[in-house]
């Protein structure tokens, strides 16, 4: 178990040289494997993340990311049982989680190295290594979280999100929900593509790096990847001429913006179902 008292830098500078060493030096010595145990210690007690938002920027901590990748290139896959089934994987089950102030449901899959925080609740469904999920946030069934999302409190992810990670392919950061966001079933988020504060995501929309968002009323096309703060943005396509013919490519829609702290109806929250549970 690490100790409380690592020292970050240290710890960050011993990882970097690991990194750039990585084809030269064995990473089986009791030295690197601790240094990178103490690295994934930290992402799985919430202690540090490898993205934040900083100012309104996402801000990437690339040495714990490849923390990340050297333990896949340290570890060996290790069979154990999952309820019935037999598995053979690198990374562990988080373990403690009964003392942890987060509610799961049997069915959830949630590795080492990820976090989330007391009162979170997660229902049948996946959530990758380097991962965050905030106070309060559902995770519902079978919701697919990938490796160093970065997901704020108060969210909802509705049944069958899949939200992207930034390990393979390796992105420059991640997929980013901040708080309060709603995000409608089966919606695809990936390729580090952002959305904002308290905004509602339509049911079945795409969201990547590439994606255009549009303003309805306007016509103005406000950004690609990001939905903004506070507004209800729909799956919907433009028309785009090659030389084939005139075929519809994707875009999302925003067709309304709402008050800083107001919830559209179809987003609002049920507190009873984050009723942290009592930790005894």
């Amino acid at each position: 178990m690490l100790n409380r008292g690592v020292d970050t830098a240290i710890l960050q500078s011993e990882i970097e040289e690991l990194w750039e060493l990585r084809d030269q030096v064995s990473l089986q010595s009791a030295e690197a494997v601790a240094a990178v145990d103490a690295a994934i210690e930290l992402l799985d007690t919430g202690r540090a993340r490898v993205a934040e938002l900083v100012a309104g920027e996402v801000v990437v901590h690339e040495w714990l990311k490849n923390a990340i990748l050297l333990l896949y290139k340290q570890a060996q896959p290790e069979n154990s049982r999952f309820g019935p089934f037999e598995c053979a994987d690198k990374i562990p089950l988080k373990s403690g989680i009964s003392a942890s102030g987060v509610q799961v449901s049997p069915g959830a899959v949630i590795r080492r190295g990820s976090y989330q925080e007391p009162g979170a609740v997660v229902m049948p469904s996946h959530i990758g290594i380097g991962s965050y999920v905030g106070e309060g946030t559902l995770v519902d069934s079978w919701v697919g979280i990938g490796s160093c999302a970065q997901i704020g409190r108060n969210v909802h992810l509705s049944g069958g999100v899949g939200l992207g990670g930034m390990i393979e392919p390796p992105m420059a950061r991640p997929v980013v929900i901040e708080d309060d966001a709603f995000i409608g079933a089966r919606a695809m988020i990936y390729s580090g593509a952002r959305v904002g504060e308290g905004a509602l995501l339509g049911a079945g929309a795409l969201l990547t790096d590439t994606i255009p968002v549009i303003d309805a009323a306007t016509g103005e096309e406000l950004s690609r990847g990001e939905v903004p703060p506070w507004t209800v943005a729909v799956p919907a396509s433009r028309p785009r001429e090659f030389t084939g013919g005139t075929f519809g490519l994707p875009c999302l829609l925003v067709i309304k913006h709402l008050k800083k702290g107001e919830r559209h109806d179809k987003a609002r929250l049920n507190d009873a179902v984050r009723t942290p549970p009592v930790v005894l």
